[in-house]
């Protein structure tokens, strides 16, 4: 972006900030903002003429607090480079294979790549670069980058980014080679339901690359993709997201992306594709890369030629294996997160294939992975091996969009911190470029409800806001002009039940809610003001179709998705009446809605939504509330939205609490909620006075339960309660994932609750540290990174009461309220509190 926003955190032990002054340093000059006065130092707006394409700047930024008259040390550098931001900017075009395919088939992917020189030392180079489908460069046989799956998935015909390397030190003066690999990825692959969709957004495959060098003397030289670039099949035959991958190691010259190398294969000259220039974007979001390697926990030689890898893990990656054996011999690798009879369970699958081939070169050892494609999987079978395989020769390696992780949490119980982890995993293991639902069978797509109940809690464990952010534009630009928001983004076809695309509740409230929760998490107005267009156009239609009685109680409907009580076969049929949960969520948009507007100075919307949200929670209460109290769905799901969502009168919502608890005691604290319901109904328990009970249905280790999964062995979140029997037999409905992080949007009671720690003001400006200890945990320790700095609790059981160790960022206040004791106002630094103490000085 042109104007880039600042942030910065504050010298420890200086007090808040009053005033601060910027530098910026652009082509050798120096220019200050002089003394600002005010506090803000998050996402402050660039103070400077906006970037032009290329420029590089230098800001460095230095603050007066309230402790001291003198302004603080300057901070150190920090330097921002702009891409380049006008289509005029461009003259590479798109280029790929020329020889004739068959679009209905598989097509081996090509590689291209261009011979250039350069006629004087290099003192700066960049590689601009992004592809129809997926790309991997070299220079001089030096890759470029470390991200895959690149350039990631948007809405291809709208926005398709690229990105900008420093290749300076992969060139030399004289003879230098550029090359890419190619593969198909979302772009022209076959993705999607029933067998899958190919050539969803085009039939070619193709690089678009400029490469911008820059003399010693000042003088440029570009080398951008045209048609005297040359491609050649390359040694991988096929590749696809779901299918994986086969490499020919006998068709590879390691050297044909160099001056001396050209490969193997003939190269012949490329064809010139087409592309509206002005689409290419860059990106908001770190890319897609390898951010772990996980050693084999257990190899079992299964046959003559097969072996079994366990992991440890369920994960979302690759394997990457070493191996030397004679010319020809091929190696299967096949993938699965879960086993049924000691052999992979591939059933949950569907068509993704996840088996991946290499035939070996015999030029001696080879260490391999694939390139343009990924599985879930906790066990992997390698066949055609007949030599002992030991676990030094394969390694799973992880992939996921690379966001910093900003939060942890952990207690004194192991299950529950076990669940927690597998929560983190499962967030990895989704958060693959954009939000999937699950990352192993023929699906993986964005859904917009799992994201929508998740997002508080992504929003604590990693800083997921860029990629989240870039994801939230494509639905805007998916959005139907009615104001529909489809299922999943990007929209690929689903016939027939999710093409042609409806409205349905809690999946179409991502574009008030998410938005919402991403603003109160990282405190950025700025977001909240771009989506809230399609906020707006969402509740206007729900407003519509549920017309003057302001219920929405017609058309297709999710509920309360995979409800336990549903059967296999039916994972929307649960116990909730699906209207009551469309109800609810409408009145749910239109009050966050309204909070947006005001937050945005929208006084005219903030208004009419606020009374457009208090006039759906009256129509839900004379449609689905008795006089009794109870509710026409008696179901846990219904009260848990009626009580989170606020849609009962005061004193409907003790006698609403205290049947939510009645039922979920009955059931003897097994989970009976799918994915509205679960994320809601702790909250729910808490708020009414049911603590207690809370903790027993966390706690719970019976099937349903989130402990029965830890129990037997998970380490994600599953996509059912029961995907995996007590009896060891996989649950027999058509979506059994063993990694669907929707059902772990526990986690955020748990960082909040169990943990203790809330924003109570955005971006965790002011804060609440409210611990709320039971169920036998005696001890809990929650930290989260906020753009102001470390906000952390660390709290004991003791026998006289609690102790807490309480950390406030510099810039920030606080409010602790310890069990038993009245509030206490805390600022900035480290505090001990212990709650018999505090009880003695009120006393």
């Amino acid at each position: 972006m042109p104007s880039p926003r600042l942030t910065w955190t504050l010298p420890k032990g200086g007090g808040s900030q009053e005033a601060y002054e910027v530098e910026l340093t652009r082509a050798g000059r120096a220019d200050r903002t002089g003394r600002v006065a005010g506090r803000d130092q998050v996402l402050v707006a660039w103070p400077g003429a906006p970037l032009a394409s290329r420029e590089r700047v230098t800001a460095r930024v230095r603050v007066w607090t309230a402790d001291s008259d003198a302004p603080s040390d300057w901070s150190g550098p920090s330097v921002v480079e702009a891409g380049l931001l006008d289509a005029s900017d461009w003259h590479a075009v798109p280029v790929g294979a020329a020889w004739d395919e068959d679009p209905e088939a598989g097509r081996r992917p090509a590689r291209v790549r261009k011979d250039f020189r350069l006629d004087g030392p290099v003192t700066r180079a960049r590689l601009y670069i992004t592809a129809h489908g997926l790309y991997e460069a070299e220079i001089n046989g030096r890759r470029v980058g470390d991200e895959t799956l690149a350039p990631g998935w948007t809405v291809y015909p709208h926005r398709l980014r690229y990105r900008t390397h420093d290749v300076t030190g992969h060139l030399a003066e004289g003879a230098n080679t550029i090359g890419a690999w190619l593969g198909d990825g979302w772009y022209r692959g076959k993705y999607g339901f029933d067998g899958g969709t190919r050539n969803i957004y085009g039939t070619d495959q193709s690089l678009i690359a400029q490469l911008e060098v820059t003399y010693e003397d000042g003088t440029t030289v570009s080398v951008a993709t045209d048609g005297t670039w040359s491609a050649a099949p390359g040694p991988i035959l096929t590749s696809g997201l779901y299918e994986g991958e086969t490499f020919d190691a006998r068709l590879h010259d390691p050297g044909w992306a160099t001056p001396a190398g050209q490969g193997a294969g003939d190269w012949t000259p490329v064809r010139v594709n087409s592309r509206d220039l002005g689409t290419l974007v860059a990106p908001t979001g770190p890319p897609v890369r390898c951010t772990e390697e996980i050693a084999p926990v257990a190899v079992t030689r299964t046959g003559d030629d097969r072996h079994l890898i366990d992991f440890g893990q369920n994960l979302v990656g690759r394997l990457r294996v070493t191996l030397d054996g004679p010319a020809g011999t091929a190696v299967t690798l096949r993938h699965a997160e879960v086993l049924e009879d000691g052999e992979l369970a591939t059933r949950p699958l569907r068509e993704a294939y996840a088996t991946d081939t290499l035939t070996l070169s015999g030029r001696g050892p080879l260490t391999w992975e694939p390139r343009f494609t990924l599985h879930g999987f906790r066990y992997a079978e390698v066949s055609g091996w007949a030599p002992d395989l030991t676990a030094d020769m394969a390694t799973a390696r992880v992939y996921h969009t690379d966001m910093r992780r900003t939060g942890w949490f952990e207690c004194s119980d192991p299950l529950v911190n076990r669940l927690h982890e597998n929560v983190v995993w499962s967030m990895r293991g989704n958060f693959v470029d954009i939000p999937t639902d699950c990352p192993q069978r023929d699906e993986r797509l964005g859904w917009t409800g799992d994201i929508q109940v998740f997002a508080p809690t992504a929003g604590f464990l990693y800083d997921c806001v860029g990629m989240l952010d870039s994801w939230l534009t494509d639905v805007g630009l998916e959005q139907l002009p009615d104001g529909t928001i489809p299922w999943y983004v990007p929209v690929i076809p689903g016939e027939p039940m999710w093409t042609p695309i409806h409205p349905g509740a809690a999946w179409g409230d991502v574009a008030t809610l998410t938005p919402w929760a991403l603003h109160q998490r990282f405190g950025d107005l700025d977001l909240l003001r771009r989506h809230y267009p399609m906020a707006k156009k969402w509740v206007d239609l729900v407003e519509g179709l549920a017309g003057p009685t302001r219920l929405w109680d017609t058309g297709f409907q999710l509920g309360d998705w995979l409800d336990p009580a549903a059967p296999p076969d039916d994972p929307a049929a649960g116990s909730t009446d699906r209207y009551l949960v469309a109800t609810a969520y409408f009145a749910h948009s239109a009050r966050h809605l309204a909070l947006a507007a005001a937050a945005l100075g929208i006084d005219a919307d903030a208004e009419r939504y606020r009374a457009l949200a208090d006039e759906v929670a009256e129509a839900f209460r004379r449609r689905y509330v008795l006089p009794s109290g109870r509710i026409t769905s008696d179901s846990p799901t219904a009260y848990a939205l009626a009580l989170a969502f606020g849609l009962l009168a005061t004193r409907q919502r003790q006698r609403a609490g205290d049947r939510l608890a009645e039922l979920v005691v009955e059931d003897d604290a097994r989970i009976a909620t799918g994915f509205v319901g679960t994320p809601l109904i702790c909250d729910a328990l808490t708020d009414t006075g049911h603590l207690d009970v809370a903790y027993r249905l966390l706690l719970q280790t019976e099937c349903p339960s989130w402990l029965y999964t830890v129990t037997m062995g998970a380490t994600t979140i599953w996509e059912r309660w029961d995907s995996l029997r007590p009896d060891g037999s996989l649950n027999p409905g058509g979506m059994t994932s063993f990694n669907h992080y929707a059902l772990g949007a526990v986690a955020d009671w748990l960082h909040r609750v169990v943990g203790g720690i809330t924003a109570t003001a955005p971006g965790y400006r002011k804060i609440t540290f409210r611990p709320r200890p039971g169920g036998g945990i005696t001890s809990a320790r929650t930290r989260h990174e906020s753009p102001y700095g470390t906000v952390s609790i660390s709290w004991e059981q003791t026998a006289t009461g609690l102790t807490a160790d309480i950390v406030v960022p510099e810039g920030c206040e606080a409010t602790a309220e310890l069990p038993g004791c009245t509030p206490v106002a805390l600022g900035p630094g480290e505090h001990v509190l212990d709650t018999a103490e505090l009880a003695a000085q009120v006393a």
